[in-house]
């Protein structure tokens, strides 16, 4: 089996948390087999260089092929991707009928990729048993060291803590805390922890990568805050990493950066809510405020969130309005203690996480599910 040829051939959707999730896989597939070189095949307007972090990966083929709208040159587009492997193992999502119908690029793509790919072994899905894996790994990125060096000299290191917050991810503002609800967070935490250094990463461009649903006035807004935060704005992938691996816990909503937060070993604490939960897979410590479902519904995935008028910030989300933000200030800063002091180890995280999440689905374990199936081990 040495020498073995692998693709992970994971055309998905654009936000950094679909890369990183590739390349867990693809980690599992490499520890499984001694000597097996994996490759991967990624959507071009996904964060492509954080495979070159991984030196398990060999190669890296960046898909130039439309994701939402249908594509008439599929076949073209695949001429750069090498035809003939050993093993190609796909998303697991492209045998799900809904996602064809929601994704008509992602339909076209898979379509012309079983055409074009050989495996002279098997083709199978990620994280599949018979194609060789070890499941429930931790995932690390290796930042360049520039990137880190970099990060030091942006931050006060003799400062403590340090939290790094995104304050929202690419979907629809809606669905994210508003300004300022983020200034009561910020509020809070500056007199919980006195001489506390925030960073704020995001990015505001607007191009076919992801960015950042906060406007230039929300962003100078909290900019302004009285805690001086250090702004790392629109620095690159691997320096925003940098930072965030130099802080001490991870502040976001459900966001995919999140989960390149914890492939550089910084706890995640999500401000739960909106479509989606979160999946946690890779051992490092972290807190979900979940919603009360009765006051603040959330979690309608592929369905639209309800809206309502938070006051004068917009349109929200009933669990990113102001009065569910209020209302959770003292759960965020005790879970920002746990995780500042270390005093959370990973695997209570999950039970607690998962038996709570299970709660708020009203006790219905079929709505929930994970990477590797990581919740089965907890419910």
């Amino acid at each position: 089996m040495d020498g073995e040829r692998m693709l992970v051939n994971f055309f998905y959707a654009q936000p950094v948390g679909h890369a990183i999730e590739a390349l867990y896989h693809a980690q599992g597939h490499a520890l499984a087999v001694p000597g097996r070189q994996v490759s991967v095949a990624l959507n071009a307007a996904t964060a492509t260089e954080l495979a070159g972090y991984c030196p398990f990966v060999s190669a890296t083929y960046r898909i130039e092929h439309p994701f939402l709208e249908p594509c008439a040159d599929s076949a073209s587009r695949l001429a750069g991707l090498p035809r003939d492997w050993d093993w190609v193992v796909d998303d697991t999502r492209r045998h799900q009928p809904l996602q064809y119908e929601l994704f008509p690029g992602m339909r076209d793509y898979y379509t012309a990729s079983d055409t074009h790919l050989r495996a002279a072994v098997s083709r199978s899905v990620v994280g599949a048993e018979r194609a060789g894996y070890l499941r429930h790994q931790q995932l690390r990125l290796e930042l360049p060291a520039d990137a880190r060096a970099a990060a030091v000299r942006r931050l006060d290191t003799g400062r403590a803590p340090r939290i790094a917050l995104m304050p929202a991810g690419s979907s629809d503002a809606s669905l994210y805390p508003s300004p300022g609800s983020w200034l009561l967070v910020l509020d809070a935490l500056a007199d919980a922890f006195p001489g506390v250094q925030i960073a704020l990463v995001g990015r505001t461009a607007r191009d076919e990568r992801t960015s950042t649903a906060l406007d230039a006035d929300g962003l100078a807004r909290l900019r302004g805050h009285r805690s001086a935060p250090v702004d790392c704005f629109d620095l690159p992938l691997a320096e925003q990493l940098a930072v965030v691996e130099a802080c001490d816990v991870f502040l976001a909503p459900h966001t995919g950066f999140g989960m390149a937060a914890l492939a550089v070993g910084t706890p995640w604490l999500s401000l739960s809510g909106g479509r989606w939960f979160e999946y946690w897979f890779n051992h490092i410590p972290f807190r979900s405020l979940l919603p009360d479902p009765d006051r603040y519904p959330s979690f309608t995935q592929f369905d639209p969130a309800a809206i309502v008028v938070d006051g004068d910030e917009g349109p929200r989300t009933p669990s990113m309005t102001r009065a569910r933000i209020r209302a959770d200030l003292d759960r965020l800063v005790a879970a920002a203690r746990e995780l500042v002091a270390g005093s959370l180890p990973y695997e209570r995280a999950l039970a607690e996480y998962f038996s709570d999440l299970r709660d708020v689905h009203g006790g219905d374990t079929s709505a929930l599910w994970s990477i590797d199936l990581v919740h089965l081990d907890h419910l």
